[in-house]
Protein backbone atom coordinates (compact mmCIF):
# COMPACT_ATOMS: atom_id res chain seq x y z
CA UNK A 1 0.00 0.00 0.00
CA UNK A 2 1.50 3.60 -0.75
CA UNK A 3 0.39 6.43 1.54
CA UNK A 4 0.21 9.68 -0.29
CA UNK A 5 1.67 12.33 0.37
CA UNK A 6 -0.64 15.79 1.91
CA UNK A 7 -1.86 17.71 -0.76
CA UNK A 8 -1.18 15.05 -3.74
CA UNK A 9 -4.31 13.00 -5.28
CA UNK A 10 -4.55 9.42 -3.51
CA UNK A 11 -5.10 6.66 -6.29
CA UNK A 12 -8.66 6.90 -6.14
CA UNK A 13 -9.48 9.99 -3.97
CA UNK A 14 -9.17 13.44 -5.37
CA UNK A 15 -7.13 16.54 -4.27
CA UNK A 16 -9.36 17.39 -1.39
CA UNK A 17 -9.24 14.13 0.29
CA UNK A 18 -12.84 12.76 -0.95
CA UNK A 19 -13.14 9.83 -2.97
CA UNK A 20 -14.18 9.37 -6.46
CA UNK A 21 -17.98 10.04 -5.63
CA UNK A 22 -17.08 12.84 -3.28
CA UNK A 23 -16.99 10.40 -0.08
CA UNK A 24 -14.11 10.96 1.97
CA UNK A 25 -11.45 8.27 1.02
CA UNK A 26 -11.03 5.42 3.67
CA UNK A 27 -7.39 4.89 4.67
CA UNK A 28 -6.60 1.44 5.85
CA UNK A 29 -4.36 0.97 9.25
CA UNK A 30 -1.14 0.65 8.63
CA UNK A 31 0.45 -2.83 8.68
CA UNK A 32 1.73 -4.48 11.84
CA UNK A 33 4.61 -6.06 11.41
CA UNK A 34 6.96 -8.04 13.59
CA UNK A 35 9.54 -5.88 15.52
CA UNK A 36 13.67 -6.95 14.77
CA UNK A 37 15.25 -8.57 17.66
CA UNK A 38 16.55 -6.07 19.92
CA UNK A 39 19.99 -4.26 18.55
CA UNK A 40 23.34 -5.52 20.30
CA UNK A 41 23.47 -3.86 23.64
CA UNK A 42 25.80 -0.76 23.78
CA UNK A 43 29.47 -1.97 24.98
CA UNK A 44 30.40 1.63 26.81
CA UNK A 45 32.50 0.83 30.12
CA UNK A 46 31.72 -3.10 30.64
CA UNK A 47 34.13 -4.21 27.73
CA UNK A 48 36.49 -1.30 29.55
CA UNK A 49 36.36 -3.36 33.33
CA UNK A 50 36.66 -6.68 31.32
CA UNK A 51 39.34 -5.43 29.88
CA UNK A 52 40.90 -3.75 32.73
CA UNK A 53 40.06 -6.79 35.13
CA UNK A 54 41.57 -9.39 32.46
CA UNK A 55 44.92 -7.44 31.96
CA UNK A 56 45.07 -7.03 36.04
CA UNK A 57 44.40 -10.71 37.18
CA UNK A 58 47.06 -11.89 34.13
CA UNK A 59 49.56 -10.00 35.05
CA UNK A 60 49.50 -11.56 38.50
CA UNK A 61 48.90 -14.75 36.83
CA UNK A 62 52.08 -14.12 34.81
CA UNK A 63 54.45 -12.92 38.05
CA UNK A 64 53.18 -16.57 39.90
CA UNK A 65 54.10 -18.43 36.44
CA UNK A 66 57.66 -16.90 35.59
CA UNK A 67 58.57 -17.06 39.55
CA UNK A 68 58.75 -13.76 40.52
CA UNK A 69 55.53 -14.82 43.05
CA UNK A 70 56.55 -18.22 44.70
CA UNK A 71 53.54 -20.14 45.19
CA UNK A 72 54.96 -23.24 46.33
CA UNK A 73 57.52 -25.38 44.59
CA UNK A 74 58.65 -25.50 40.65
CA UNK A 75 55.39 -26.96 38.75
CA UNK A 76 56.87 -25.86 35.29
CA UNK A 77 58.64 -29.50 34.85
CA UNK A 78 55.80 -30.84 33.15
CA UNK A 79 56.48 -28.62 30.19
CA UNK A 80 60.64 -27.92 30.51
CA UNK A 81 60.86 -31.79 31.08
CA UNK A 82 58.04 -33.67 30.15
CA UNK A 83 56.28 -31.95 27.09
CA UNK A 84 60.04 -31.20 26.04
CA UNK A 85 60.60 -35.02 25.85
CA UNK A 86 57.93 -36.02 24.26
CA UNK A 87 58.36 -33.19 22.06
CA UNK A 88 62.24 -34.45 20.83
CA UNK A 89 60.42 -38.35 20.64
CA UNK A 90 57.73 -36.95 18.27
CA UNK A 91 60.09 -35.04 15.93
CA UNK A 92 61.31 -38.73 14.93
CA UNK A 93 58.09 -39.91 13.77
CA UNK A 94 56.88 -42.21 16.70
CA UNK A 95 54.42 -41.43 19.75
CA UNK A 96 56.10 -41.96 23.58
CA UNK A 97 55.55 -45.46 23.16
CA UNK A 98 57.66 -46.72 26.19
CA UNK A 99 56.49 -43.97 27.99
CA UNK A 100 53.24 -44.61 30.32
CA UNK A 101 52.88 -41.21 31.07
CA UNK A 102 51.66 -40.50 27.73
CA UNK A 103 47.71 -40.82 28.66
CA UNK A 104 46.32 -38.82 25.13
CA UNK A 105 44.62 -39.01 22.15
CA UNK A 106 47.11 -38.95 19.13
CA UNK A 107 45.88 -35.10 18.52
CA UNK A 108 48.15 -34.15 21.47
CA UNK A 109 50.67 -34.71 19.18
CA UNK A 110 49.74 -31.06 17.79
CA UNK A 111 49.89 -29.02 20.80
CA UNK A 112 53.32 -30.76 22.20
CA UNK A 113 55.10 -29.85 18.96
CA UNK A 114 53.23 -25.71 18.36
CA UNK A 115 55.93 -24.36 20.84
CA UNK A 116 59.17 -25.59 18.56
CA UNK A 117 57.56 -23.32 15.84
CA UNK A 118 58.45 -20.38 18.13
CA UNK A 119 61.96 -19.03 18.69
CA UNK A 120 62.07 -19.12 22.31
CA UNK A 121 63.09 -21.45 24.48
CA UNK A 122 60.46 -24.31 24.41
CA UNK A 123 59.03 -23.11 27.73
CA UNK A 124 58.94 -19.89 26.87
CA UNK A 125 57.09 -20.46 23.64
CA UNK A 126 54.50 -22.41 25.58
CA UNK A 127 53.78 -19.35 27.99
CA UNK A 128 53.63 -17.57 24.66
CA UNK A 129 50.86 -19.57 23.08
CA UNK A 130 49.08 -20.15 26.79
CA UNK A 131 48.98 -16.35 27.19
CA UNK A 132 47.63 -16.21 23.23
CA UNK A 133 44.82 -18.45 23.85
CA UNK A 134 43.46 -16.98 27.11
CA UNK A 135 43.54 -13.72 25.08
CA UNK A 136 41.46 -15.15 22.29
CA UNK A 137 39.26 -16.84 24.64
CA UNK A 138 38.50 -13.99 26.58
CA UNK A 139 37.45 -12.11 23.54
CA UNK A 140 35.39 -14.65 22.66
CA UNK A 141 33.49 -14.35 25.65
CA UNK A 142 32.98 -9.97 25.41
CA UNK A 143 32.01 -10.74 22.01
CA UNK A 144 28.81 -13.03 23.11
CA UNK A 145 28.12 -10.66 25.38
CA UNK A 146 27.79 -7.85 23.56
CA UNK A 147 24.77 -9.33 21.17
CA UNK A 148 20.64 -9.13 23.04
CA UNK A 149 20.23 -11.91 25.19
CA UNK A 150 23.23 -12.28 25.91
CA UNK A 151 25.57 -11.14 29.07
CA UNK A 152 28.84 -10.51 30.36
CA UNK A 153 28.72 -12.36 33.30
CA UNK A 154 30.33 -15.43 31.45
CA UNK A 155 33.26 -13.04 30.47
CA UNK A 156 33.69 -12.26 34.49
CA UNK A 157 33.56 -15.98 35.13
CA UNK A 158 36.76 -16.35 32.79
CA UNK A 159 38.80 -13.29 34.30
CA UNK A 160 38.00 -14.33 37.63
CA UNK A 161 38.41 -18.28 37.35
CA UNK A 162 41.63 -18.82 35.64
CA UNK A 163 44.10 -17.28 37.92
CA UNK A 164 42.32 -18.69 40.65
CA UNK A 165 44.19 -21.84 39.27
CA UNK A 166 47.29 -20.59 39.92
CA UNK A 167 50.09 -20.95 37.87
CA UNK A 168 49.71 -24.46 37.08
CA UNK A 169 47.47 -23.60 34.35
CA UNK A 170 50.23 -22.20 32.24
CA UNK A 171 52.14 -25.72 32.61
CA UNK A 172 49.57 -27.71 31.37
CA UNK A 173 48.13 -28.14 27.93
CA UNK A 174 44.42 -27.92 28.79
CA UNK A 175 43.95 -24.29 28.62
CA UNK A 176 44.77 -24.67 24.53
CA UNK A 177 41.43 -27.50 24.53
CA UNK A 178 39.04 -25.46 26.91
CA UNK A 179 39.78 -22.43 24.58
CA UNK A 180 38.63 -25.18 21.48
CA UNK A 181 35.73 -26.18 23.60
CA UNK A 182 34.45 -22.66 24.17
CA UNK A 183 34.96 -21.34 20.70
CA UNK A 184 33.14 -24.55 19.38
CA UNK A 185 30.66 -23.91 21.71
CA UNK A 186 29.95 -20.63 20.96
CA UNK A 187 30.06 -21.05 17.44
CA UNK A 188 27.64 -24.22 17.81
CA UNK A 189 24.04 -22.78 17.04
CA UNK A 190 24.97 -20.06 14.41
CA UNK A 191 27.45 -22.14 12.30
CA UNK A 192 27.03 -26.03 13.64
CA UNK A 193 29.73 -27.27 11.22
CA UNK A 194 32.06 -24.62 12.22
CA UNK A 195 31.09 -25.71 16.22
CA UNK A 196 31.54 -29.16 15.44
CA UNK A 197 34.79 -29.07 13.92
CA UNK A 198 36.32 -27.18 16.71
CA UNK A 199 35.44 -29.64 19.24
CA UNK A 200 36.38 -32.49 17.11
CA UNK A 201 39.92 -31.02 16.69
CA UNK A 202 38.91 -30.48 20.43
CA UNK A 203 38.20 -34.44 20.79
CA UNK A 204 41.22 -35.62 19.17
CA UNK A 205 43.38 -33.54 21.48
CA UNK A 206 41.56 -34.93 24.81
CA UNK A 207 38.44 -36.34 23.95
CA UNK A 208 35.80 -34.41 26.38
CA UNK A 209 35.19 -31.53 24.00
CA UNK A 210 33.00 -33.79 22.19
CA UNK A 211 30.67 -34.35 25.36
CA UNK A 212 30.02 -30.57 24.32
CA UNK A 213 27.69 -32.34 21.92
CA UNK A 214 25.29 -33.93 23.70
CA UNK A 215 22.76 -30.92 24.17
CA UNK A 216 22.74 -29.79 20.37
CA UNK A 217 19.10 -29.33 18.90
CA UNK A 218 17.33 -31.92 16.96
CA UNK A 219 17.53 -31.68 12.86
CA UNK A 220 19.93 -29.71 10.86
CA UNK A 221 21.85 -28.84 13.54
CA UNK A 222 22.75 -32.10 15.69
CA UNK A 223 23.29 -33.73 11.79
CA UNK A 224 25.91 -30.88 10.97
CA UNK A 225 27.41 -30.59 14.13
CA UNK A 226 27.96 -34.35 14.66
CA UNK A 227 29.04 -34.99 11.44
CA UNK A 228 31.80 -32.21 11.66
CA UNK A 229 32.93 -33.19 14.54
CA UNK A 230 33.45 -36.92 13.79
CA UNK A 231 35.23 -36.07 9.99
CA UNK A 232 37.35 -33.83 12.07
CA UNK A 233 38.34 -36.12 14.63
CA UNK A 234 37.94 -39.39 11.88
CA UNK A 235 40.67 -37.59 9.50
CA UNK A 236 43.32 -36.11 11.53
CA UNK A 237 43.22 -39.33 14.04
CA UNK A 238 43.84 -41.48 10.67
CA UNK A 239 46.06 -39.20 9.18
CA UNK A 240 48.37 -39.40 12.83
CA UNK A 241 47.73 -43.13 12.92
CA UNK A 242 49.15 -43.18 9.07
CA UNK A 243 51.85 -40.96 9.48
CA UNK A 244 53.46 -41.70 12.97
CA UNK A 245 53.63 -45.21 14.98
CA UNK A 246 51.83 -45.89 17.96
CA UNK A 247 48.74 -43.84 17.74
CA UNK A 248 45.89 -44.76 20.02
CA UNK A 249 48.87 -47.11 22.05
CA UNK A 250 47.84 -44.62 25.12
CA UNK A 251 44.42 -46.65 25.29
CA UNK A 252 46.26 -49.93 26.77
CA UNK A 253 47.83 -47.94 29.64
CA UNK A 254 44.62 -46.26 30.70
CA UNK A 255 42.78 -49.50 31.48
CA UNK A 256 45.77 -50.35 34.20
CA UNK A 257 45.42 -47.05 36.18
CA UNK A 258 44.33 -46.68 39.38
CA UNK A 259 42.55 -44.26 41.79
CA UNK A 260 44.43 -40.92 41.19
CA UNK A 261 44.57 -39.11 44.71
CA UNK A 262 43.04 -36.34 44.09
CA UNK A 263 39.66 -37.83 42.50
CA UNK A 264 36.55 -38.77 44.05
CA UNK A 265 36.89 -42.26 44.40
CA UNK A 266 40.13 -41.88 46.84
CA UNK A 267 38.35 -40.05 49.56
CA UNK A 268 37.16 -43.41 51.05
CA UNK A 269 40.82 -44.42 50.90
CA UNK A 270 41.94 -40.92 52.25
CA UNK A 271 39.45 -41.73 55.12
CA UNK A 272 40.67 -45.14 55.53
CA UNK A 273 44.54 -44.49 55.72
CA UNK A 274 44.24 -41.78 58.51
CA UNK A 275 42.04 -44.49 60.19
CA UNK A 276 44.94 -46.91 59.87
CA UNK A 277 42.46 -49.43 58.21
CA UNK A 278 44.14 -49.57 54.62
CA UNK A 279 47.72 -50.30 54.07
CA UNK A 280 47.97 -49.65 50.23
CA UNK A 281 50.66 -47.25 48.08
CA UNK A 282 50.52 -44.11 46.72
CA UNK A 283 52.99 -43.40 44.28
CA UNK A 284 53.76 -42.39 40.41
CA UNK A 285 51.73 -44.48 38.16
CA UNK A 286 51.28 -43.60 34.87
CA UNK A 287 51.58 -40.32 35.05
CA UNK A 288 50.06 -39.44 38.02
CA UNK A 289 49.95 -39.65 42.04
CA UNK A 290 47.88 -42.95 42.36
CA UNK A 291 46.51 -44.77 45.02
CA UNK A 292 47.47 -48.98 44.60
CA UNK A 293 46.45 -51.53 46.82
CA UNK A 294 43.03 -53.18 48.66
CA UNK A 295 39.75 -51.63 47.11
CA UNK A 296 41.05 -49.79 44.73
CA UNK A 297 39.76 -52.37 41.95
CA UNK A 298 35.95 -52.10 43.13
CA UNK A 299 36.35 -48.39 43.75
CA UNK A 300 37.72 -48.16 39.87
CA UNK A 301 34.46 -50.67 39.22
CA UNK A 302 31.93 -47.54 41.09
CA UNK A 303 33.46 -44.99 39.14
CA UNK A 304 32.92 -47.06 35.54
CA UNK A 305 29.36 -47.94 36.20
CA UNK A 306 28.93 -44.16 37.42
CA UNK A 307 30.09 -42.69 34.32
CA UNK A 308 27.95 -44.89 32.32
CA UNK A 309 24.84 -44.15 34.37
CA UNK A 310 25.33 -40.82 34.27
CA UNK A 311 25.95 -40.54 30.47
CA UNK A 312 22.76 -42.97 30.36
CA UNK A 313 20.87 -40.54 32.56
CA UNK A 314 22.16 -37.73 29.90
CA UNK A 315 20.96 -39.77 26.66
CA UNK A 316 17.57 -40.47 28.15
CA UNK A 317 17.35 -36.76 28.73
CA UNK A 318 17.87 -35.46 25.62
CA UNK A 319 15.71 -37.98 24.56
CA UNK A 320 12.80 -36.80 26.84
CA UNK A 321 13.19 -33.07 26.80
CA UNK A 322 10.61 -30.72 26.07
CA UNK A 323 12.06 -27.65 25.80
CA UNK A 324 14.92 -25.84 24.73
CA UNK A 325 16.41 -22.40 24.68
CA UNK A 326 19.44 -20.61 23.63
CA UNK A 327 20.99 -22.00 26.61
CA UNK A 328 19.85 -25.39 26.69
CA UNK A 329 23.09 -26.62 24.61
CA UNK A 330 25.05 -25.04 27.02
CA UNK A 331 23.83 -25.97 30.27
CA UNK A 332 23.60 -29.88 28.57
CA UNK A 333 27.67 -29.46 27.96
CA UNK A 334 28.47 -28.31 31.77
CA UNK A 335 26.34 -30.82 33.10
CA UNK A 336 27.77 -33.77 30.94
CA UNK A 337 31.01 -32.39 31.68
CA UNK A 338 30.27 -32.44 35.52
CA UNK A 339 29.05 -36.10 35.21
CA UNK A 340 32.63 -37.05 33.37
CA UNK A 341 34.45 -35.19 36.08
CA UNK A 342 33.16 -36.47 39.43
CA UNK A 343 32.96 -39.91 37.90
CA UNK A 344 36.24 -40.28 36.65
CA UNK A 345 39.30 -41.75 38.49
CA UNK A 346 41.28 -39.09 38.51
CA UNK A 347 40.39 -35.36 38.67
CA UNK A 348 43.89 -33.81 38.09
CA UNK A 349 43.82 -29.97 39.47
CA UNK A 350 43.91 -28.74 35.54
CA UNK A 351 40.65 -30.49 34.89
CA UNK A 352 39.01 -27.42 36.76
CA UNK A 353 39.85 -25.33 33.50
CA UNK A 354 37.50 -27.35 31.55
CA UNK A 355 34.46 -26.42 33.82
CA UNK A 356 35.66 -22.91 34.34
CA UNK A 357 35.12 -22.55 30.40
CA UNK A 358 31.77 -24.69 29.58
CA UNK A 359 30.38 -22.28 32.90
CA UNK A 360 31.70 -19.13 31.44
CA UNK A 361 29.98 -19.89 27.96
CA UNK A 362 26.36 -21.17 29.72
CA UNK A 363 26.72 -17.60 31.67
CA UNK A 364 26.99 -16.17 28.44
CA UNK A 365 23.34 -16.25 28.11
CA UNK A 366 20.91 -14.64 30.44
CA UNK A 367 18.11 -17.58 30.35
CA UNK A 368 20.95 -20.32 31.84
CA UNK A 369 19.92 -22.57 34.07
CA UNK A 370 23.46 -23.07 35.67
CA UNK A 371 23.89 -19.86 37.40
CA UNK A 372 24.31 -21.49 41.04
CA UNK A 373 26.14 -24.34 39.46
CA UNK A 374 29.27 -22.02 38.22
CA UNK A 375 29.09 -20.25 41.63
CA UNK A 376 30.17 -23.97 43.15
CA UNK A 377 32.65 -24.25 39.97
CA UNK A 378 34.12 -20.92 40.86
CA UNK A 379 34.36 -21.58 44.63
CA UNK A 380 35.98 -25.17 43.93
CA UNK A 381 38.76 -23.17 41.80
CA UNK A 382 40.83 -21.71 44.64
CA UNK A 383 40.49 -24.34 46.75
CA UNK A 384 42.12 -26.71 43.92
CA UNK A 385 44.94 -24.27 44.16
CA UNK A 386 45.52 -24.57 47.77
CA UNK A 387 45.73 -28.56 47.50
CA UNK A 388 47.94 -28.51 44.57
CA UNK A 389 50.63 -27.12 45.00
CA UNK A 390 50.29 -25.76 48.42
CA UNK A 391 49.01 -28.69 50.24
CA UNK A 392 49.88 -31.67 47.77
CA UNK A 393 52.39 -33.39 50.37
CA UNK A 394 49.79 -33.37 52.81
CA UNK A 395 47.48 -35.08 50.18
CA UNK A 396 49.49 -37.67 49.00
CA UNK A 397 50.22 -38.45 52.79
CA UNK A 398 46.51 -38.21 53.85
CA UNK A 399 46.78 -35.82 56.59
CA UNK A 400 44.06 -33.91 58.08
CA UNK A 401 44.70 -30.63 56.55
CA UNK A 402 45.25 -31.50 53.14
CA UNK A 403 42.20 -34.23 53.20
CA UNK A 404 39.33 -31.53 54.60
CA UNK A 405 40.64 -29.41 51.49
CA UNK A 406 40.29 -31.83 49.36
CA UNK A 407 36.98 -33.20 50.27
CA UNK A 408 35.61 -29.67 50.44
CA UNK A 409 36.61 -29.47 46.80
CA UNK A 410 35.21 -32.60 46.08
CA UNK A 411 31.70 -32.11 47.41
CA UNK A 412 31.85 -28.80 45.71
CA UNK A 413 31.97 -30.64 42.74
CA UNK A 414 29.38 -33.28 43.13
CA UNK A 415 26.77 -30.86 44.55
CA UNK A 416 27.74 -29.13 41.10
CA UNK A 417 26.95 -32.12 39.21
CA UNK A 418 23.94 -32.92 41.14
CA UNK A 419 22.23 -29.78 40.74
CA UNK A 420 23.09 -29.17 37.06
CA UNK A 421 21.90 -31.62 36.34
CA UNK A 422 18.54 -31.36 38.34
CA UNK A 423 18.51 -27.17 36.94
CA UNK A 424 18.73 -28.53 33.27
CA UNK A 425 16.44 -31.67 33.98
CA UNK A 426 13.21 -29.04 34.83
CA UNK A 427 14.45 -26.15 32.51
CA UNK A 428 13.51 -28.65 29.93
CA UNK A 429 10.02 -30.11 30.86
CA UNK A 430 7.69 -27.54 30.50
CA UNK A 431 6.58 -26.90 27.02
CA UNK A 432 7.57 -23.93 25.46
CA UNK A 433 4.93 -21.14 25.36
CA UNK A 434 3.46 -20.44 21.70
CA UNK A 435 3.76 -17.22 20.93
CA UNK A 436 0.70 -14.69 19.96
CA UNK A 437 -0.27 -15.04 16.16
CA UNK A 438 -0.62 -11.61 15.08
CA UNK A 439 -2.97 -11.19 12.69
CA UNK A 440 -2.75 -8.67 9.55
CA UNK A 441 -5.61 -6.62 8.28
CA UNK A 442 -6.14 -6.82 4.64
CA UNK A 443 -6.01 -5.28 2.33
CA UNK A 444 -2.14 -5.58 2.83
CA UNK A 445 0.69 -4.84 0.27
CA UNK A 446 4.06 -5.88 0.96
CA UNK A 447 5.82 -2.86 2.78
CA UNK A 448 8.73 -1.19 0.98
CA UNK A 449 11.41 -1.73 4.23
CA UNK A 450 10.27 -4.97 5.69
CA UNK A 451 11.92 -4.83 9.49
CA UNK A 452 14.11 -8.09 8.79
CA UNK A 453 16.19 -7.90 5.88
CA UNK A 454 16.49 -11.33 5.58
CA UNK A 455 14.27 -14.21 4.99
CA UNK A 456 11.80 -14.85 7.85
CA UNK A 457 13.26 -18.02 8.88
CA UNK A 458 16.62 -16.33 9.75
CA UNK A 459 15.25 -13.76 11.27
CA UNK A 460 12.65 -16.42 13.37
CA UNK A 461 16.03 -18.29 14.03
CA UNK A 462 17.88 -14.81 15.18
CA UNK A 463 14.90 -13.96 17.78
CA UNK A 464 14.89 -17.26 19.25
CA UNK A 465 19.14 -16.98 19.89
CA UNK A 466 19.20 -13.67 21.02
CA UNK A 467 15.92 -12.96 22.55
CA UNK A 468 15.18 -15.86 24.37
CA UNK A 469 15.26 -14.42 28.00
CA UNK A 470 11.96 -11.89 26.65
CA UNK A 471 9.80 -14.96 26.86
CA UNK A 472 6.93 -12.65 26.44
CA UNK A 473 8.88 -10.36 23.46
CA UNK A 474 6.53 -11.74 21.13
CA UNK A 475 3.20 -11.17 22.75
CA UNK A 476 4.07 -7.81 22.99
CA UNK A 477 4.64 -7.38 19.29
Amino acid sequence: MELAPAGTPGRSGSADGTGAEGAPAVIPPPAVVPAPAGPPRPAGGALWALGAGWLASRTLLLLMVTGVLRLGGDITADVSVIYHGWYGVLQTGTFPLDDVTWQYPPGAALVIMLPGLLPWSYLVSFWVICGVVDALSMGLLMRAGVRAGRSYSGAWVWVAGVPLLGPMIYNRYDLLVTALAVAGLLALLRRPAVGGLLLGLGGIIKVWPLLALIGTPSGRRTRRSWTSAAATAGSLGFLLAAGMNGAFEFLKFQKDRGIEVESLGAMPLHFARMAGTWDGQVKMNYGSTEMLGPWVDVISKVMVAGTLAGFAWLLFWRLTAKRRTAATTYDAALAALLVFTVTSRVISPQYMVWLVGVAAVCLSVRATSQRPVAVLVLLATPLTMLEFPLLFGQVTASHTWGVVVLGLRNLLLLAAAVLSCVRLWRSSRAPAALTATVVLPAPLELTANPAYPVRPGIAYEQDLLDGIDRPHAGAER
